[in-house]
């Protein structure tokens, strides 16, 4: 109980002296990776440094060749196969890298939500999402799509956890396995790949073109929570926690990118109906261990309702 009672007051003061890097907006028709500025530090002391998107991309065009270099090299000691792909755009995600990198350093930022597209893609020819799985494995938190809650809920996890987390979505329901398919597209810290298989280098689906990794995630309990808008009891909107939890199951690569299959601790089925009758947000955050009851803790302590995801 005392080191569960640690963990919640290392989270709660995580947050408090947390600032998070939004770098754009979020993209049009993408309403559930809108957040309340005001909210979010009334309720946890974070702030929100907005940062034009146009400067972050003219920063990582402008990028020295030398962190370029330092960057590829370790990526590639990672996953051998990044010599493989577009070198061009290879090289471009290591500006965006260090771009980001720069910002959160010189910034002081505990994380950062980044309009990952399309302007990445338009404007640079590389995806945004290999920095942002670097990021991660730094435990500076990067959220796509420019979801500051999203960001918000992985800084909360990794406080309480001391390891990496990452923001995902559900994809899939499996009803005959009773399983779930969490992905994203390649933005899961390196970390949490599972042993036994490769990293690899990869481009994204859509937009066919590096540096994303590819890997499935390792067997493993997992934490899952979401800070999730919504409206409140006196009709107002604010905010709420989503917890849940499961096994991550060893399974092949569901998808390109990055992808776990997970057991929840309720029936899938009913987790889809209570994710679908609540209207989450496509995005939750998940890491490595249970966490569950601090994250309760965390809740009482923030005058947070809480919605339980896997609870019976």
């Amino acid at each position: 109980k005392v080191t569960r009672l640690a963990r919640i007051g290392r989270a709660r003061r995580a947050l408090d002296q947390a600032t998070i890097g939004l770098v754009g907006e979020h993209p049009a028709g993408f309403d559930t990776c809108a957040y309340d500025a005001g909210d979010l530090a009334d309720l946890f002391g974070v702030r929100v440094q907005p940062v034009a998107l146009a400067d972050t991309l003219a920063q990582a065009a402008a990028s020295p060749d030398g962190a370029r270099d330092a960057f590829i090299e370790r990526v590639t000691a990672l996953a051998p196969n990044v010599a493989e792909l577009d070198q061009a755009a290879v090289r471009g995600t290591a500006g965006v890298y260090h771009a980001l990198r720069t910002l959160a350093d010189d910034s002081q930022l505990s994380g950062v939500a980044v309009r990952c597209w399309p302007e990445f893609f338009t404007e640079l020819g590389c995806a945004a999402c290999g920095a942002m799985s670097v990021l991660n494995e730094e435990k500076c938190p990067a959220s796509c799509e420019a979801d500051v809650n999203g960001t918000v809920t992985s800084l909360l996890l990794q406080a309480l956890s001391g390891a990496q987390a990452f923001i995902t979505d559900l994809v899939s329901i499996e009803a005959e396995s009773d399983t779930g398919v969490l992905w994203h597209c390649g933005l899961a810290p390196a970390s949490m790949a599972d042993p036994e298989g490769p990293i690899l280098g990869t481009i994204h689906s859509n937009r066919k073109l590096p540096l994303l990794f590819e890997f499935p995630l390792k067997p493993g309990r997992v934490t899952i929570a979401r800070l999730h808008r919504t409206a409140l009891d006196n009709g107002t909107a604010g905010y709420q926690l989503v917890i849940g939890g499961g096994e991550m199951v060893r399974a092949p690569k569901s998808f390109t990118g990055t992808s776990g299959v997970i057991r929840f601790d309720r029936p899938t089925a009913e987790v889809f109906d209570t994710i679908m009758r609540a209207g989450l947000e496509h995005h939750v955050s998940i890491t490595y261990g249970d966490y569950q009851e601090e994250l309760r803790g965390f809740a009482r302590l923030a005058g947070l309702a809480v919605l339980e995801l896997t609870a019976p």
